[in-house]
């Protein structure tokens, strides 16, 4: 059986960051397409799949204290594995389970620090999102009556939900390229956290019709009893993989390592 983790890519490619590309925002559309394209290559394999991604964050959520923490660290690491899934499709090589866990063997190390970037992000926006909103209770406070505590208490709470949210959305979008640029362009962790966030950004138009059709068919995979959800992992994992293609393109072609090429004036 051969490893399903590619090639790291070579040394001298690494220092060269790729730069995202402009998309039409109608390409949200084709990224969604494309992913479904994925899932129906091998939906057996794909459904395995989720079904194990599901079980395994289950379980170390369960793990009392660091559990939550343990799962943000290890989500990008099974997202690269998915991806490169993606990637063997696309390659015309075969799907299989293990691909689940081919992130631990292709820049492991880095997918984990992106883990623990998205960890420290999560902790940073819960930390602002109440220093907010205890703010706006306090001033609500500090006005006096009765029904000055109480629009302080509504607004503080509103604010503290719409600061989580937003800064929420922010870590998302460094987040979706993170992994596919770590393991196919072997791109540092925060370097790959930054290019994420900036080709969402430079593709706003484009995340922001992705992100309301991800939030439509979240609802649809919910009906009945949540099976839609073994679906629209390997669709989003799919989705995934196909915008880092359309906004990155193809990871370019490795050179010869020095000591594979033959020596001056041999044959």
């Amino acid at each position: 059986m051969t490893d399903p983790a590619p090639q790291a890519v070579h040394p001298h490619n690494a220092a060269r960051h790729p730069q995202p590309q402009r998309v039409s925002p109608a390409e949200a559309l084709s990224w969604l397409k494309a992913g479904w394209g994925y899932f129906i290559g091998n939906p057996g394999v794909w459904v395995a799949i989720s079904v194990i991604f599901i079980v395994m964050l289950f379980v170390l959520g369960l793990v009392p204290l660091l559990g939550w923490a343990v799962v943000l660290i290890g989500f990008p690491v099974m997202v690269a594995g998915m991806v490169l899934g993606c990637h063997a499709q696309a390659q015309g090589e075969p799907l299989r389970i293990e691909h689940l866990f081919a992130g631990l063997k292709v820049h492991a190390g880095n997918l984990a620090l992106v883990g623990v970037f998205y960890l420290l992000g999560g902790l940073i926006a819960g930390f602002v999102s109440v220093v907010i909103g205890g703010g706006a209770l306090l001033t609500g406070y500090i006005l006096g009556a009765l029904e000055g505590l109480g629009l302080g208490l509504v607004s503080g709470v509103v604010l503290t939900s719409v600061t989580f949210s937003v800064l929420w959305v922010l870590l998302i979008t460094a987040l979706w390229f993170a992994a596919p640029l770590v393991v196919l362009r072997d791109t540092p962790p925060l370097d790959a956290m930054k290019l994420s966030l900036s080709a969402c950004f430079g593709n706003f138009g484009a995340f922001v019709v992705l992100g309301v059709l991800i939030y439509v068919l979240i609802w649809v995979a919910m009906v009945p009893a949540a099976l839609g959800v073994l679906v629209l992992i390997p669709v989003l994992a799919g989705t995934v993989y196909s915008s880092y293609q359309d906004v990155f393109g193809e990871e370019p072609a490795l050179p010869a390592p020095v000591e594979a090429l033959p020596p001056e004036g041999t044959e």
